[in-house]
């Protein structure tokens, strides 16, 4: 008796192939407890009001500072004899976050400008690309440096001039997609029920070019992230005292030679991450790829 075949959507069929990728489990759940931890600050700091924070984040302890590793400080103090444990916790949801936040804005925007492009072609593609193109030549580290020496160092900005730096990336991979889905049979059977342009782009075109899209926004937190931290680097980014990664490894830059582990710890936390979404960029992108199906 022939067995039955059991269908799987797309999207199953990519958590078949993503499950027997060990490496993408496990840079997944990374990312998983990352943004569980960066949520647990959050509800601590409403519940506490902040009191929390005040005490055992950014509290100075300046007869410690530069103390190593310890039982009761698991990480160690830093410059000012803060809890370096703690503000890696709590900066984690400035790092992670804050690159999710950038890209999802680049994600819309770019995906939205490149399936307009794609769709319509001629004078809107040729407008839309050719700008997408300026921007991709001025290198995006300059672009956001650029964008936050003018609008001013803070939150806001450091997500905005990311988010921008970001788009033309999106919005050449959504383009690219919908070049080979705009002529596709259910495109034409669409249009000729009387659907409209929007209809078609929203409903039909970007539903499927979201595979693409999926990869190049992980693999883009990971380049937010790098971006951000090196914002916070050189002064331009999240400022002192709040624990941004990149900002409490500038700080600590000067102490290398008396405590390696105020440099080493934030370092080792940043390529972690970049990690962690990488090697699960490269799962998804394995997974999603309709060619390895077999």
């Amino acid at each position: 008796m022939a067995k039955e075949v059991k269908r799987r959507s797309l999207y199953g069929e990519a958590w078949r192939r993503l499950k027997k990728n060990k490496l993408a489990l496990v840079g997944m759940g990374f990312i998983a407890l990352l943004m569980i931890i960066s949520i647990a600050t959050i509800v601590i700091d409403l519940v506490t009001n902040k009191s929390f924070y005040d005490n055992h984040v950014i509290k100075q302890n300046l007869r410690g500072r530069l103390q190593g590793p310890s039982r009761e400080h698991i990480f160690g103090l830093d410059e000012f004899g803060r809890d370096i444990f703690f503000r890696m916790l709590w900066g984690t949801r400035y790092s992670l976050f804050m690159g999710m936040f950038a890209i999802a804005f680049s994600t819309i925007v770019g995906g939205v400008l490149g399936a307009i492009a794609g769709y319509y072609g001629k004078i809107r593609d040729n407008v839309i690309m050719r700008f997408m193109d300026i921007l991709l030549a001025i290198p995006s580290m300059l672009l956001a440096t650029a964008i936050v020496a003018a609008l001013g160092t803070s939150l806001v900005n450091v997500l905005i001039a990311i988010a921008i730096s970001y788009i033309p990336t999106f919005a050449r991979t959504v383009r690219a997609s919908v070049l080979t889905i705009k002529d596709q049979e259910y495109i034409e059977a669409a249009r000729a029920l009387g659907a409209s342009d929007a209809r078609i782009i929203f409903k039909y075109i970007i539903p499927n070019s979201l595979s693409p899209l999926i990869v190049q926004a992980t693999l883009g937190v990971a380049g937010a992230i790098l971006s951000i931290a090196g914002l916070s680097f050189l002064g331009l980014g999240i400022q002192p005292p709040t624990p941004e990664w990149g900002s409490m490894l500038s700080n600590a830059r000067s102490y290398i030679r008396e405590a390696w582990h105020i440099t080493v710890i934030p370092g080792l936390g940043i390529m972690l991450t970049i990690l962690a979404l990488n090697v699960m960029g490269d799962g998804l992108r394995d997974a999603l790829d309709p060619r390895l199906k077999n």
